[in-house]
């Protein structure tokens, strides 16, 4: 080992030690070998027992230290600690400027235990109330997750969807500039095509680059010449690069005239391309300029990107039977948003207003229920005093609707966080799990059941709890919840929150299929957090989902009619 990896070793043990609130002067004393030993020129493999004795800081117990991590390459004292340390609180060591104390903080005052839980955290204004954080603390804190999560190579689609068009768009001027004329307007030969590609194109709900497919003809180096987009190699006629803020871009080009065969099979998943080229056997889709003409050629009809990730969207389009795919245009309402009665950054009135002035015909504000303290959920008397609120605002910005809801707490034995009196209160309830997310898959599925069971629960929030990159969720049993849903008329939730997405889209077929009703719900904590509508719809989208089996595409009156049937 050399003397910079033995004394970042001291340095971990320190933060580590310090993560478990142990003794200051134990601590102290290896920060101070951390300092000492990376200043030192000479290899400490080099040095006698004698003259590593003579180093300021350096004793007998931490000369010690430095021997076994020569001769073994670990010390037994860091490897208990980290036995003791959840990875992912021992990954957030590794965040510039963000030292143990915060860190204890968190994890003590929180139980956050992962970046991505973090980061949501500060999503969702959460930090602001502990010791030592502020509001522009906790914004700094948000922007070096968001890097340091970035940089780990894998991304939300939401983390890259900005900035995969801004590289489409400096492709497509770099190619305009090269001809000197639009592309539509060429005399020269075909024009120049350009598509985003891959799994950004299909809307994954994490993805590792961005990829761009490009029909254009001779040399299109240009596009490398601009620290935007920075050449790293080219194979064939695939070529990597790397974007100016660090991100994997992979661009493929050929010919204009086979660009719509090129782009058909660099946008397809690895399901959905079998079963295509099982089903077409025999037919040859080469040199073919768009792709609907490539569906034309398989006889079928074209399937939009998002569902080419599975072959049940052939049997669909071979059947007849593709779905119209829902829009964002068509959802109606905002359901499960926060204000500042629990954890949310706008009143009451601001979400409204915002919903009203977006075009939505209603609001369910879904604050959290009281045995979310972290939240600063409502206790009952504080319910009466949103209540009374959302009266007089329903009069003001009539005929546009608050319905009186709650994110409930669904308690580790399944039931919901208020009595039966208080339940029957509310206009609808959305019944989510927050805590104890460990259980195993049996006792997590019968812990949903349960809550899906009781007759005020309307809709399952968030069904798995999953943070997307950063905690997988709880195990369960989706076709029993599923099932148990559409048994008791419970609609889930497709929290449209980036960090969730959750259902995954993946399980909409069958809950179409069992008739239960998709809510494509932002879960916003702001009025900007609305927007996230966006994301829920593209997710929802691979999954098949339309119009007429979404919640909230339902108007006004429809959902009215819906809480009420209910």
């Amino acid at each position: 080992m050399t003397n910079k990896e033995i004394a970042n070793t001291f340095k971990l043990l320190g933060d580590i030690m310090e993560l478990h609130g142990e003794n200051k002067f134990k601590i102290r004393s290896y920060a101070n070998a951390y300092l000492s030993l990376r200043k030192l020129g000479t290899p400490l493999s080099e040095i006698s027992d004698e003259e590593l004795n003579g180093i300021k800081g350096i004793g007998k117990a931490i000369s010690g230290k430095i021997k076994e991590l020569l001769e073994t390459g670990e010390m037994a004292t860091l490897k208990k600690y980290q036995e003791m340390t959840p990875p992912g609180i021992q990954q957030m060591l590794q965040i510039k400027g963000f030292g143990p104390k915060k860190i204890r903080a968190i994890w003590k005052g929180l139980g956050i235990e992962t970046v991505g839980e973090l980061l949501y955290a500060c999503n969702e204004n959460r930090l602001v109330e502990l010791k030592g954080f502020g509001q522009k603390t906790q914004e700094d804190l948000r922007q070096k997750l968001e890097y340091f999560q970035k940089s780990k190579g894998k991304y939300r689609f939401a983390d890259l969807e900005s900035e995969a068009n801004e590289v489409l768009a400096f492709i497509q001027s770099h190619l305009l500039r090269r001809s000197e004329r639009t592309p539509m307007e060429s005399p020269s030969g075909p024009q120049a095509k350009t598509s985003l590609a891959g799994a950004v194109r299909r809307r994954n709900n994490v993805v590792e680059k961005i990829e761009i497919a490009v029909g254009a003809e001779g040399d299109i180096s240009n596009i490398f010449a601009d620290e935007k987009l920075v050449l790293q190699k080219q194979e064939g006629n695939a070529f990597t690069a790397v974007t100016d803020s660090g991100t994997r871009a992979v661009i493929y080009q050929c010919a204009p005239a086979e660009f719509g065969s090129k782009l058909f099979r660099y946008s397809a998943g690895g399901d959905f391309l079998q079963a295509f080229l099982e089903k077409t056997k025999g037919i040859d889709f080469k040199n073919l300029p768009t792709e609907a003409a490539v569906f034309e050629k398989a006889g079928l009809p074209f399937i939009e990107p998002e569902m080419r990730e599975q072959g049940w969207a052939i049997d669909l389009a071979a059947a007849g039977k593709l779905p119209v795919l829902v829009e964002e245009g068509d959802i109606k309402g905002v359901v499960h948003a926060h204000s500042t009665y629990s954890d949310g950054l706008n009143s009451l009135r601001e979400m409204a207003e915002h919903s009203k002035n977006l075009g939505y015909e209603y609001l369910g504000i879904s604050d959290h229920s009281k045995a979310a303290f972290y939240a600063n959920g409502l206790k009952e008397d504080r319910l009466e005093q949103q209540w009374a609120e959302i009266d007089e605002l329903n009069k003001e910005l009539a005929p546009f609707k608050i319905f009186k809801s709650i994110e409930c707490d669904i308690l580790s034995d399944g039931s919901l966080d208020y009595d039966e009196a208080t339940l029957e209160k509310f206009d609808f309830v959305i019944a989510s799990v927050h805590s104890n997310l460990k259980m195993d898959g049996a006792k997590a599925t019968a812990r949903i059941l349960k809550a899906v069971e009781n007759p005020h629960t309307y809709i399952l929030g968030h069904p798995t709890g999953r943070l997307l990159l950063s905690r997988l969720g709880y195990p369960l049993d989706h076709q029993k919840i599923i099932d148990a849903c559409a048994a008791n008329r419970v609609a889930i939730e497709l929290n449209a929150n980036p960090y969730r997405l959750d259902l995954d889209w993946s399980w909409i077929p069958y809950a179409l299929e069992k008739g239960v009703l998709i809510s494509i719900n932002p879960d916003a904590h702001s009025t900007g957090g609305i927007n996230d509508i966006h994301f829920g719809v593209l997710s929802a989208r691979k999954g098949g989902l339309s119009a007429g089996q979404c919640l909230t595409c339902f108007g006004l009156a429809e959902f009215s009619a819906w809480v009420a049937g209910k």
